[in-house]
């Protein structure tokens, strides 16, 4: 698996969680917007490029545990989180 580094941006009402891969020049995203009390994860961007390494997995993984290091709930919308939410029984008390 590459060296993968994920960095945090945004303000209080929106924002995103990046994936850097090593090497590469493209970015992996995972968007978020606040919304009655919880961050709605929106959408999981990885380009091709990157793909098929498991960087989406890692977004996600970066998202949950915020949420448990900041007390805040997550309402998976996109499909791929809400997908790793189901693979995950021990998240279900982060979902909103």
């Amino acid at each position: 698996m590459p060296n993968v580094s994920i960095t945090r941006h945004g303000n209080a009402n929106a924002g995103e969680y990046r994936a850097h891969v090593e090497g590469a020049e493209h970015i992996g995203r995972l968007t978020w917007v606040e919304r009655d009390g919880a961050r709605v994860a929106e959408h999981t961007l990885v380009p091709p490029q990157i793909g098929g390494r498991g960087i989406a997995a890692q977004l996600v993984v970066a998202l949950v545990e915020d949420a448990r290091e900041q007390g805040f709930k997550v309402n998976p919308v996109c499909s791929y989180v809400a997908a790793k939410f189901n693979e995950h029984p021990e998240w279900s008390d982060l979902r909103a």
